[in-house]
Parts: structure tokens; sequence; C-alpha cells
């Protein structure tokens, strides 16, 4: 089924790709790694609102989606008050979209059937060159901060006891597209001595909850996660703490970011971007499920995410159609 479903977003993104693009037609001056139908005139690295009012979209029904990790029915109850709050400011409806892969998050956007997500920070760059994304918050910590880490995690009774002990071994790492999952290991980890796919076996999982579980589970012998996954799962009850323990852990990197498609009017983002930063968190279903969260808090793409991008050039990454099909191939 998801061989069936990633088979159709391939074939909408190369429909996607043989439009005309909106971009051409205009005098851009600058476009960086942006696509060639978007623009970046004024160098905030995202590509700019369509020059023509006739290109900007004010759709009755918005539809959201939040990152691909562990149950999408699940966060569909769980963002359920912040949709109704959505709906109210901006007088639309607002439905569910339960994305499978990043990949399919991406093309969704691109190709207009996404107004306003919720994009994994590893992602996050992919969509902003590939889809026009329009990051404009992210959940803000209780400490005032918005990053998580890179947690190296192994089975309680592992004999792993650093980075180096990881030669010879099976590692789940989350997908080519996960920065804590994937593209930050592969440097951070190379940094001390150890290559990833070389030195270790990588087996992809999909999804941060799948690499966890399978070293619960011993079906790996460690995993890079993000550690706010892990926090949430274990905060659900889904497995004991003391199943797993942490031999590696990075700096922070921003976490989830949430905006926009850039092509809306921008009075409907302006009403977006509201309902975001008035949203009463701390008394939702929101609250509940991120525990250690207490709103959502404005984020700066360019320099926010600039590590995560330093990173993703390291190690070969390219924000184009390529680049992505490599996502679905994995």
């Amino acid at each position: 089924m998801l061989k069936a479903i990633m088979s159709l977003a391939a074939v909408a993104f190369v429909a996607a790709v043989a439009q005309p693009s909106v971009a051409n037609a205009q005098d851009c001056r600058n476009r960086g790694t942006l696509d060639a139908r978007y623009c970046d005139d004024d160098g905030d690295l995202l590509a700019d609102l369509p020059k023509d009012k006739a290109n900007w979209k004010d759709p009755s029904t918005l539809i959201f989606s939040y990152t691909p990790v562990e149950d999408p029915a699940v966060y569909e109850n769980v963002f359920e008050d912040f949709m109704v709050h959505l709906g109210k400011l901006t007088g639309k409806r607002v439905r569910w979209f339960a994305a499978e892969s990043y990949a399919a998050q991406i093309e969704a956007m691109r190709s207009g059937r996404l107004h306003i997500a919720g994009v994994a920070s590893g992602a996050t760059p992919y969509a902003v060159n590939l889809a026009g994304f329009k990051p404009l918050v992210a959940m803000e910590k209780k400490d005032g901060t918005i990053g998580y880490t890179l947690q190296l995690i192994v089975p309680a009774a592992s004999d792993i006891k650093s980075v180096a002990d990881l030669k010879g071994k099976r590692v789940a790492h989350v997908a080519p597209s996960s920065n804590s999952g994937d593209t930050a290991p592969r440097v951070l980890f190379k940094e001390q001595g150890i290559e990833p796919g070389k030195d270790y076996e990588i087996l992809y999982s999909g999804k941060h909850d799948n690499s966890i579980m399978g070293v619960v589970n011993k079906d790996y012998d460690a995993a890079p996660i993000a550690s706010n996954v892990m926090e949430r799962m274990v905060a659900r009850g889904m497995f004991p703490k003391d199943a797993v323990r942490v031999v590696y852990e990075s700096s922070p990197f921003p976490r989830t970011a949430f905006g926009v498609a850039h092509d809306l009017d921008p009075e409907l983002q302006k009403k977006i971007l509201e309902a975001f930063t008035s949203f009463d968190f701390l008394n939702s279903k929101l609250a509940k499920e991120f525990k250690d969260e207490k709103g959502f808090k404005s984020v700066d793409y360019k320099s926010d995410w600039s590590a995560i991008r330093t990173i993703q050039k390291e190690t070969g990454v390219t924000y184009t159609q390529e680049g992505l099909s490599k996502l679905k191939n994995e």
C-alpha cells in the first residue's frame, strides 16, 4: 500500500515539475537553492510571494498536516483543538492530511494540496526549497528554547558504551531526510572516527518510533533518534525509560517547523501566524501530548536552520527532484 502511495506521489511530483514555472515568468534576480519555480529576491532563503496577485491563494478549506512520526491518527486528535482555533480565526474549514512520509508531505504542498504543515526539522530545507514552504513557528519548551538533540540509544544491557563501539553493528537510521536520524549522525559520528554505512550497517526504519521500538525490542543494536520523540513515547508509557541507554547526545537542533505555503494570500498568512501565537496551548490537547512545551514561538529559517543546512551540504544533500527521489527509494 505504501509503495503504491509513493508511486502515485512520484507521478504527481513529475507532473508538477513539468508545469510552467511561475517564477520563470518573473524577473527573478536571486534564486539560491530554491527550485526553478520560486524566487528569493529578498535573500531570506524562502520563496517570495508571487508578484502577480492572481497567483495568491485563498482557499475556503485549509489542509493541515503534521510531520509523519508515529501514528498519524493519534496526532489528528492531538491537534484537534488547534485546528478548531485556526478555523475560527481564519473563517475557514480546516481538514487534516495524514502524510505517510516526508516526501508525500512535501509533494502535497508543492502541488497546492497542502496549505499548513508541521515539517520535521531535517525535512524542512527540502520543503522550503522544493515546495515553497515558509516556516513561521516552532513549539517553545518551558525553558524558552525550541531545541531537541540527537541521541544514540542502545538496549540497556548492550555492551555498546560509545560511538566507537558501533563498528560492525546493525544500526537503525530513520530516513535520508531526517536530521537527527540520518544526516547529523553521518557528520557527527564521522568526526569521532566512525563512518555510518562503512563502519556499521545502516537499516532504514522509516520513522523515529520504529527506530526506538526496534532498539527496545533488540531488533537493532543501536539507533540515532530525536530526543523529543523518545520523551513523548516514554511519557505515553510505550516502554520503560530504563529499557534503553543514551550513549551519545549532540548539541541542540531546532524542532519541527510549523508554517505555510508561500503563495497563500498575505492576509491569510498573517491570520494563520496569529492562530499559532494566540493559541491557548497549555489548556489544550497539545499540552497533554507535548508535556515539556508551553506554546508556539516565531522562528527564522535563515538563522535557526543554518547548522542543519550545513550538515546536509556536507553529506551531499541536493534539494532537487533527484534528491527527493532518493528519499522515496530508501
